[in-house]
């Protein structure tokens, strides 16, 4: 499943806690697995102060209203999900953890999101411990908070990250689903937060969003999480060493090619005298590439929306909806306010409907 789908997925149980069954979200190191959950989560938040602030039944904004737990199981040992026992009036009694959404606990909000992470990096013993968690919404006598909706996450065995087989009593626990990959939801999520030239890059090299061989002796690897780390070395790595940063990062090949998509930016023409209007067009597709990327990442402004309009009706269809596409991303009020936008999107209408 996409990334979306199942960020979808969690938030729609997340509603319904008491009906929905748990969740386990298998995939590969570096997909964002528990990243997603954390943005239903303080999705959640948004959604339910606004309804506090709304209803004047409701109390006033406190902060909290939904909470976020991510448990990293395989650093937890059996005791830290029960407690410790303690002697009561005579009696053993189990002392529960403090950061667990148990209903006699008042610091935690009453609804919200447990996220266990690296279950199939946990050991036997602790997976043992979540099975009356996920199946029960308890541990011994201590009840869950009827609110909380659990969501397990776990890498795949065939990734040689550290896992134990999962057992099949913790399994038949959980609805499955595999986290794959997605060019388009990391575009959509890289958006403000990733440099324009990695994400047009990965637009002419998509294979290149997530290339891991488990077989390879390579210890890093491209995936969405250490593109993102790439483009924070970017903007704080000095220009003689990024090469070598960005090949701890991503990998020796993606790293050649992407510093050769770098230098395609000196054969560029100066993009300046396009925005005064210049209609310049490369042949060489590698061109076409690094030059959309380049124009939407100086465009500023509705003036400089608007020019961009008019010199997409002069480039390949492909790179005009790509080029408007990437400017609506990183500034949609300017774009829908430029005069010729909404004749150029009744004219691609098609088109666009056909990439999202």
């Amino acid at each position: 499943m996409k990334p979306s789908e199942i960020k979808n997925l969690i938030y729609s149980s997340s509603k319904e806690p008491e009906k929905a069954p748990p969740l386990f979200v298998e995939g590969s190191p570096g997909l964002g697995k528990s990243a997603i959950c954390k943005q239903v989560a303080l999705q959640r938040n948004e959604e339910l102060a606004l309804e506090a602030k709304a209803d004047p039944k409701l109390p006033e904004n406190k902060g909290k209203f939904y909470g976020w737990l991510d448990t990293r199981a395989s650093q937890h040992d059996p005791t830290d999900f029960r407690g410790i026992p303690a002697v009561i009036d005579g009696a053993a009694v189990w002392l529960p953890p403090a950061d667990i959404p148990f209903e006699n606990n008042p610091n935690i909000p009453e609804q919200g999101l447990w996220v266990l992470d690296e279950v199939t990096s946990s050991p036997p013993l602790v997976q043992a411990v979540l099975y009356q968690a996920v199946l029960d919404h308890r541990i011994g006598e201590h009840k869950l908070k009827k609110g909380w909706y659990i969501v397990a996450c776990g890498n795949k065995m065939e990734d040689r990250a550290v896992t134990y087989r999962m057992s099949s009593a913790l399994a038949n626990r959980f609805t499955h689903t595999v986290m794959d990959p997605d060019l388009h939801d990391w575009t959509e999520w890289a958006k403000g937060k990733v440099n324009p030239n990695i994400v047009m890059f990965l637009q002419f090299k998509p294979d290149l969003l997530f290339a891991f061989n488990p077989e390879s002796s390579e210890k890093a690897f491209c995936s969405p999480r250490t593109w993102e780390f790439a483009s924070r070395h970017i903007e704080v790595a000095p220009v003689n060493l990024l090469g070598k940063v960005l090949t701890g990062t991503i990998g020796k090949g993606a790293t050649a090619e992407f510093m050769a998509f770098l230098k395609l930016q000196t054969e560029l023409p100066n993009i300046e005298n396009i925005f005064k209007g210049e209609n310049y067009v490369p042949n060489r597709l590698d061109l076409k590439y690094a030059l959309v990327g380049a124009l939407a990442a100086r465009a500023k402004g509705i003036k400089d929306f608007e020019r961009m309009i008019k010199y997409s009706e002069h480039i390949d269809t492909e790179f005009a909806v790509l080029l408007i596409t990437m400017l609506a991303q990183k500034d949609e009020t300017s774009m829908v306010l430029a005069p010729s936008f909404e004749k150029w999107a009744i004219a691609h209408a098609d088109i666009i409907r056909k990439v999202s």
